[in-house]
């Protein structure tokens, strides 16, 4: 008769009846959880998948009534994205963006947490700058694009502050209302241990306020892609934003979805990247089943 491996490590460790009954409980007990924490995910793939394949048969069915030049289907895009694939054509425009993106959200990022972090820490700061940032912030990102062209010109540089201008406040203000709604008790706790205001932030304040900055992240995301199109528009005639503009000019409508749903795959793909990261650097910030 084989040994369970609980088994072996109670044998070995040489502990009484009563902890052996304890560790075989607990053992129990995550392996239910592990089960239960599969069926949620499997579930949640269902769900998914089902929701997926209905959404796809209505375009489909829907789309094939109408007017190929007004709209188009998913085989149609489908076929067009094949094309589009195979002739390098939609890496060649793609990889042009993406470079834009990545520069553009890693420097909001970096200038953003920074920000973010001495305004909630230095009270100056915060009182000097918090009017500017809700200005800003509250003017359409649009309306200063023709500004950073005409001060960058028409090249990745003016691309990139578009990005960068989408991005940024987001991130600062998620970062500050992140170190802002800590638990004052654990601040208390902290201190109460004769805690440094280093040790603060590294143990309480940063792990606190991370979701508030993965979040500020997240919605970064979504308007860096919206600026990166914005940027291949307004700027210089390149990018995945051109691909766009192009088939649509010439009534491709299939050809046009392609771009299309290619940024909403990359949107789906930066944002379960980065609650893969969270996952792995916060646990703590996800409880089983919200997601």
């Amino acid at each position: 008769m084989s040994i369970s491996k609980t088994d072996q490590r109670i044998a070995a460790a040489g502990v009484t009846s009563a902890d052996q009954e304890l560790m075989r409980e607990q053992e129990a007990a995550r392996i239910r959880a592990g089960a239960l924490q599969r069926r949620a995910a499997v579930g949640r793939l269902a769900i998914r998948l089902v929701s997926l394949l209905i959404v796809l048969g209505g375009w489909e069915y829907f789309g094939r009534q109408t007017n190929p030049i007004l709209f188009t289907y998913p085989t149609a895009v489908a076929q067009a994205a094949v094309k589009m694939i195979a002739s390098g054509e939609l890496w060649k425009y793609l990889s042009q963006s993406l470079i834009v993106l990545f520069a553009g959200l890693g420097l909001a990022s970096v200038f953003g947490i920074a920000l973010g972090l001495a305004m909630a820490r230095f009270r100056v700061i915060d009182i000097a700058l918090d009017t500017y940032i809700t200005a800003l912030y509250s003017i359409p990102s649009v309306a200063l694009v023709p500004v950073l062209v005409l001060w960058f010109g028409f090249e990745i540089t003016a691309k990139t502050a578009v990005v960068f201008l989408f991005t940024f406040f987001p991130i600062v203000i998620n970062t500050y209302q992140g170190v802002k709604n800590v638990d004052e008790r654990l601040l208390e706790v902290g201190r109460a241990f004769r805690c440094g205001e280093r040790d603060l932030w590294i143990h309480i304040v940063l792990p606190a306020a991370l979701p508030f900055i993965v979040a500020g992240l997240r919605l970064a995301i979504g308007r860096g892609l919206i600026g990166m199109v914005l940027a291949d528009l307004y700027t210089a005639i390149t990018g995945i934003g051109y691909l766009i503009a192009r088939y649509a000019s010439t009534y491709r409508t299939d050809a046009m979805f392609v771009p299309i749903v290619t940024l909403g795959i990359l949107g789906i793909t930066l944002t379960s990247l980065l609650r893969f990261v969270e996952r792995r650097i916060a646990p703590w910030a996800h409880q089983a089943g919200r997601e």
